[in-house]
């Protein structure tokens, strides 16, 4: 089935808006934002208070923009050999229905979207891009370690405000008192503290050849591959909760008491996930037929678990690349042309 038609069939079952539609923004062509903020009611996905916001740091978007791209490639580069390998089509929900319901997937993708903002945002604020932030520069001084804080450190702090306004505004616009909208906050926020936990300190030396005599540091965010790492972790650990009211205050709490309580910084997620084997339409799922799988791997990218038992297909194919490269003065390398017949999988 063509993408077009898995898109028509989305868009026919799937809501018009959700919290995450804000990440169709970067699917969408340049709207020229910054020329024109009034194109911010135009924007596909955004709620409400997202698009008040659109208006007011307009200059901000093409880092939300940015934010969607890499949370789409970084979802996609964790889960390439997994079933759900973070399949996208070109809809307002851009991964399809599944991001509706309360799997660990829902939850991994809050988490990866809200840090993806505050990343993006940070990082513009460092390169001098927005009127409204620069480098961080509260941290000042000489460190316990004895080095002196200076430079430019990257504005975290601003980041993660904006991603809060941002991305957490439809779930605060409807009012925080469904499991759903909690469980979105939850992992919104824990995106985010992946960033803050993992931050790096960067030094130059100071001193005669070298002898680095006196260190001058600042702070930096980590590589964003290493906060999709962090989270795929936390995505394979995630805690099950159910909803509870604690005096006045409804809580998810994990659904089985003996497991021991989450933390501000794990997943959550109410609802178990789909197998993702066969294709099923209505929720956006394309099943695991034709996809590629490793004969001899007892992980998830094995031909046992991708291909859900249904068996797989072998076919050759032959592989041409260079080989015996040698360097010859000066200044050029030659190589051979090797070919080689390799083995490829797929699932039935």
């Amino acid at each position: 089935m063509s993408v077009l038609v898995w898109s028509l069939l989305l868009l026919l079952v799937s809501p018009t808006t959700a919290s995450i539609s804000w990440m169709h923004l970067s699917r969408q062509p340049d709207l020229r934002l910054r020329q024109n903020k009034n194109l911010c009611e135009k924007v596909k996905g955004f709620s409400e208070g997202q698009t008040q916001l659109c208006r007011r740091q307009v200059e901000a978007m093409d880092s939300v923009k940015k934010a969607g791209e890499m949370a789409i490639q970084e979802c996609q580069h964790q889960f390439q050999n997994r079933r759900w390998n973070c399949f996208t089509l070109d809809s307002t929900q851009v991964f399809g229905k599944i991001i509706m319901q309360g799997t660990r997937e829902a939850a991994f993708i809050h988490a990866i979207g809200a840090a993806a903002v505050a990343a993006a945002v940070t990082r513009a604020c460092s390169r001098g891009e927005l009127q409204k932030c620069g480098c961080d520069r509260k941290v000042r001084g000489v460190s316990p370690e004895g080095f002196q804080w200076s430079g430019c450190s990257d504005n975290l702090s601003y980041g993660v405000a904006f991603s809060q306004a941002f991305v957490d505004n439809p779930e605060r616009s409807r009012g925080v008192s469904s499991s759903r909208s909690l469980m979105n906050l939850h992992n919104n926020e824990a995106g985010r503290k992946a960033i803050l936990a993992h931050m790096k300190v960067e030094c130059k030396c100071h001193g005669v050849s070298g002898s680095c005599e006196v260190r001058t540091c600042w702070k930096v965010m980590p590589p964003f591959r290493r906060i999709g790492g962090v989270l795929r972790e936390k995505f394979e650990g995630a805690s099950e909760v159910q909803q509870r009211k604690v005096g006045s205050r409804k809580v998810l709490l994990p659904r089985n008491p003996h497991f021991k309580p989450y933390t501000s910084s794990d997943l959550v997620y109410l609802s178990p996930s789909p197998d993702f084997c066969l294709p099923d339409a209505r929720n956006g799922i394309l099943g695991t037929s034709e996809r590629l799988c490793n004969r001899t791997s007892q992980a998830p990218e094995g031909c046992d678990i991708m291909c859900c038992g249904r068996g797989y297909n072998t076919t050759e194919t032959e592989i041409v690349e260079r080989c015996s490269c040698k360097f010859r003065w000066c200044c050029s390398v030659q190589c051979k042309q090797c070919r080689h017949v390799m083995q490829v999988h797929t699932c039935r």
